[in-house]
């Protein structure tokens, strides 16, 4: 009797692991550590641990991404490194240090290039946008799509900005990317690269007087207390730029591939949902919190687009003119069809 029942048992128990999908028997444990550098309640920081609980769904437990946001891991030039390395399984980070490596990417940095979101979303989201991410493969990273960042606005402490004569003089902080560079010097500004890890000191101190940056990232890097001014711009659209680790990449088999591709996607959308339904209340707070808001008349916008046209010129040739101009074709597909 006590023969039969286990022999029962084990019948059953090899029966069940039979069932069992050879993928799931065989998926192995993965810890992936992924840093930003903004803060956890910036909707990047809710969006990379959205990215976790996807992950761990699909994954069913197997892959835990743990976030270390606020640069914990380095800045993002220094992320972009280790994850080239192989020490570090991911990073999301603005395409501008991206650029710095990947020529290309400089597209996204030109002045005045989208005009709106939908205008944005088609480029990222379609042909051109992985063309793009297709290039950080022979450069050891796994491009696997965008998150949303945001248009970019200018902030400083001196006066109210709503002309361009009103940038000439400033010293105003640029990322450490050459078309930032040359589009504010071009507008009359002093423009200086760095980090973001130095900015929040800078400004304090008085070594920069401006900055320039989306809405959400000001106020998660709490500009209000450090600038006094704050104005609607648009100057640049820059995306987040979900890369991977290839050497961690090569260790993936197809599913757990799959996987992440399905949750930068799904997380894509949430994120970008997220900030821009929360961008009008930010700016508001920023307001209650002492900052004065100024909106770029149209007219002005368009003497700034037409002061930086040398730096787009001089870009383009860098980027490679069949890129710009396919954006630009997109872009004026959108712009026809009035979305």
């Amino acid at each position: 009797m006590t023969y039969a029942l286990n022999f029962s048992t084990l019948l059953a128990a090899a029966f069940a692991a039979a069932c069992i999908p050879a993928s799931a028997a065989q998926a192995q444990e993965r810890n992936v550590r992924l840093g930003i550098c903004i803060a956890e309640d910036h909707p990047l920081g809710q969006g990379s641990n959205k990215f976790a609980q996807i992950m761990e769904q699909l994954s069913g437990g197997k892959t835990k991404v743990k976030t270390y946001p606020a640069c914990q891991l380095g800045s993002e030039t220094q992320q972009i490194a280790a994850v080239r390395g192989g020490v570090q399984e991911m990073t999301v980070v603005s395409s501008a240090p991206v650029a710095t490596i990947i020529k290309e990417f400089m597209l996204f940095d030109l002045p005045f290039l989208f005009q709106s979101d939908s205008e944005a979303d088609t480029v990222l989201d379609g042909k051109l946008g992985q063309q793009l991410l297709d290039l950080a493969t022979p450069k050891n990273m796994i491009g696997l799509c965008y998150w949303e960042n945001g248009f970019r606005q200018l902030s400083n402490s001196k006066r109210p900005v709503a002309t361009m004569d009103d940038i000439s003089g400033l010293k105003v902080r640029v990322m450490q990317n050459p078309v930032y560079l040359e589009s504010f010097k071009s507008m009359g500004a002093n423009a200086i690269p760095m980090p973001m890890t130095e900015l929040y000191t800078a400004l304090e101190t008085k070594a920069v007087d401006a900055q320039e940056n989306p809405i959400a990232n000001m106020h998660a890097s709490k500009m209000y207390e450090v600038q006094k001014y704050v104005s609607l711009t648009n100057h640049a659209y820059a995306p987040y730029v979900v890369l991977v680790s290839k050497a961690f990449w090569d260790k993936l088999d197809k599913k757990e591939r799959d996987d992440m591709y399905k949750a930068c996607h799904q997380t894509r959308d949430y994120e970008r949902s997220l900030i821009r339904n929360l961008s009008a209340g930010l700016l508001e707070d920023m307001r209650k919190r002492g900052m004065t808001v100024t909106n770029v008349s149209d007219a002005e916008i368009a003497k700034m687009r037409e002061r930086t046209k040398p730096v787009v010129e001089r870009f383009t040739a860098e980027i490679g003119a069949p890129i710009v101009t396919q954006a630009q074709q997109e872009i004026a597909a959108v712009r026809k069809n009035g979305k």
